[in-house]
């Protein structure tokens, strides 16, 4: 009875909280979801589209094979007077490739250190044109990528560390020297960052894993330190002025907005609404100046510098204002307030805030070293391994062909076997041999499978066969075809992105709503949460931005909402385990190894032994299987992906409902939490 009465009493003292508790709830998870919504409308619209548009190309001498390419690929022609010339824009980094008609031929000059994606595109729409009307064409490459980036991946992936790095820095740190005399400091604090980030980055990236010669160490590093430094001070100086609000606009504006519009597959195979917008922001300017010095020996960087040293200014002279001059001003006016003479100043605050600022950029600094290595080690040299293929017969094409690729080779008793063992997801691509002589072999590639499966098989088997002399085709065959707004089938790694961090974000928001991990109705919440935010998405990227099917719209829906459940609660159940410590846990297992080993658009045969090995056991490789699979396979071999899934989320919100027996916790102390709201920052949101 003593109990009943005393739960009673609790109640009726808890109710008039309740309201307040309940809007908070509402306010976080909404913005969580405004947060993902925008997040995921960003990434898909920016980059499912990777096509030509108004790109800068070269033309030396007039030509019919120019005017054919033009009706179908919409390139800006710049005239150049001859060949040498032409070379040398390009070497400057000022053209995307250039055409040379001759007397007796033609010359195609190749650009892929430009983008590797304009280079797939331009490239094969003139040699077409050129043999329709029967001009004889060579291919000249100019600029190409080096073995250590074969696809141009590594700017993109040095953006990483930077951005990320000095967002991290710029929040972490004003909250660690707010209303303390660091703050008076806390432009050099960033500076020091920003130079010790850039240094660390540096030597992950180029000397320690070998994404770029070691001869670019030097010239990258004083881009890499105003890189860091244009993110930090600006982030710094917004959320001087702005509060609390400011992380969430400068979320919005470097990571979310800028990170879109980067342009890491070159800028004009953006769209031109988008190309426009990150010319704004400091992501899109440090792509340029990244690629530019990395690859066209430094050559057009001017309007990229420009940029960020105005992004710099702007950090510092807001941040000196603040920090100096403000507090002097306010202190003029504030007559006797201030401290007697005779009275000895506390240093022990001012300790233990120079200590919070150390543990804060100590934290920045290994997000930085992580973010570094792990996007970079797993994706910057795609080469498959064991790629799955199929045969039917025997060919000398394929022996040769095997020399230069890695194929995993299935042999299949005739074409409508290897038919469905590519509806089933079991080979990647396959090789019909001519029936009789004189007729041309197949080479049956699968977009819908991976975006690099079929330019590899293709670039592999055709030099093969024209070496053994025997006549090939290509032929493209899938069970579902891609999305005509989706032309690589890269939007559900797209999706990926918003998933997972929305599932973190969540439940950290919610822990810093309810005060405290394990309150009662928690777990219910984020699972209408997951099913409101699976929704939200789903319309966005099947609906609105037609990204898939629609037809897999009923489908897509419950496995967005399942992928942010299990991210969501395997949040919660760290934080309940090791406190606010769980986010930053969750976001090293879900961001920093389980979207690097989920193996992305490319697939799973190009990731390294490492990252193929730990995949399976983390959510973001199960959760893009199980996505890619339903929606382009009919859901073949989606088994283990949703098995693993079920028992993350199983497991992880088996606590929560047995704690639901327990009388509801106290809550935690407002440094907990305000600690808590800190790590809600939606780490891994950038290109």
């Amino acid at each position: 009875m003593a109990t009943l009465v005393a739960s009673v009493e609790r109640t009726q003292a808890e109710a008039p909280r309740r309201p307040n508790v309940i809007r908070k709830i509402l306010v976080a998870l909404a913005g969580v979801l405004i947060i993902q919504g925008l997040l995921a409308l960003c990434l898909i619209s920016a980059n499912q589209l990777l096509l030509v548009r108004q790109m800068p190309f070269g033309v030396v001498g007039p030509s019919l094979v120019l005017q054919g390419v033009q009706s179908k690929v919409p390139i800006a022609p710049v005239a150049y007077p001859s060949k040498s010339a032409a070379i040398s824009a390009i070497d400057q980094g000022k053209i995307y490739g250039a055409y040379v008609s001759g007397r007796s031929g033609d010359t195609f000059l190749a650009a892929p250190a430009k983008s590797f994606f304009a280079q797939i595109e331009l490239q094969p729409a003139f040699v077409a044109a050129a043999h329709k009307l029967h001009r004889p064409i060579t291919i000249q490459n100019v600029k190409p990528l080096p073995r250590s980036d074969p696809v141009g991946a590594v700017v993109g992936f040095l953006l990483l560390p930077l951005l990320i790095g000095g967002y991290l820095a710029a929040v972490l740190v004003f909250k660690a020297a707010a209303g303390t005399a660091a703050a008076r400091w806390r432009a050099s604090i960033l500076i020091g960052y920003a130079i010790v980030g850039a240094v660390l980055t540096d030597l992950i990236a180029g000397l320690g894993i070998g994404a770029y010669a070691s001869s670019h160490f030097w010239p990258l590093l004083p881009c890499f330190m105003l890189i860091t430094g244009a993110v930090v001070l600006a982030a710094a100086a917004i959320q001087g002025l702005f509060g609390g609000l400011g992380t969430i606009l400068v979320l919005i504006a470097f990571i979310i907005l800028g990170g879109a519009g980067a342009g890491g597959g070159g800028l004009y195979m953006l769209p031109v609404y988008w190309r426009n917008i990150g010319v704004l922001f400091p992501p899109q300017n440090a792509v340029t100046l990244i690629r530019q010095v990395l690859y066209f020996g430094g050559h057009d960087i001017t309007t990229p510098l420009v940029v960020l040293f105005l992004y710099v200014a702007f950090g510092l002279t807001v941040i000196g204002y603040l920090g100096w001059i403000r507090p002097t001003t306010a202190g003029r006016r504030r007559a006797g307030e201030t401290v007697a003479p005779t009275q000895a100043p506390d240093k022990l605050p001012a300790v233990r805030h120079g200590r919070a600022i150390l543990i804060a950029l100590g934290i920045c600094a290994a997000m930085q070293c992580l973010f570094a290595f792990t996007y970079m080690d797993a994706g910057h040299q795609p080469v498959a391994t064991n790629l799955p293929f199929g045969v039917t017969g025997s060919s000398p094409i394929l022996a040769k062909a095997e020399h230069r690729i890695s194929l995993q080779v299935s042999r299949y008793p005739n074409e409508s076997a290897v038919k469905t063992a590519i509806n089933e997801n079991k080979i990647w691509g396959a090789l019909l041999p001519a029936s009789t002589a004189g007729k041309p072999s197949t080479l049956i590639v699968v977009p819908s499978a991976s975006d690099l499966a079929p330019l590899d098989l293709a670039a592999t088997f055709g030099p093969a066969a024209k070496s053994v002399g025997l006549p090939l085709k290509v032929q493209a065959y899938a069970p579902v075809k891609l999305a005509k707004k989706d032309p690589y089938g890269i939007v559900e790694s797209l999706m990926l992105l918003p998933l997972l961090i929305g599932g973190y974000v969540s439940a950290t928001a919610l822990k810093a709503a309810t005060g405290t991990a394990a309150a009662r109705w928690r777990d219910a919440t984020l699972f209408g949460f997951a099913i409101m935010a699976g929704l939200v998405v789903d319309l966005i990227a099947g609906i609105w931005l037609q990204g898939y099917p629609t037809s897999s719209f009923w489908i897509v829906w419950p496995i967005c909402s399942l992928i942010i459940a299990a991210v969501a609660f395997t949040c919660v159940l760290l934080q309940k385990l090791i406190g606010s410590a769980g986010t930053l846990l969750t976001i090293i297992a879900i961001i920093l190894f389980g979207n690097p080993s989920s193996g992305g658009a490319n697939g799973v045969p190009y990731l390294p032994a490492f990252w193929r090995d730990i995949g399976p056991y983390l959510p973001p490789r199960n959760a893009y299987l199980l996505l890619h699979r339903t929606i382009y396979f009919h859901g073949h071999g989606i088994s283990l992906a949703l098995t693993v899934l079920l028992i993350y989320l199983v497991v992880a919100a088996l606590p929560g409902f047995l704690i639901w027996f327990r009388g509801p916790q106290g809550p935690i102390t407002p440094d907990t939490e305000a600690e808590a709201a800190a790590m809600t920052v939606p780490v891994g949101a950038a290109p």
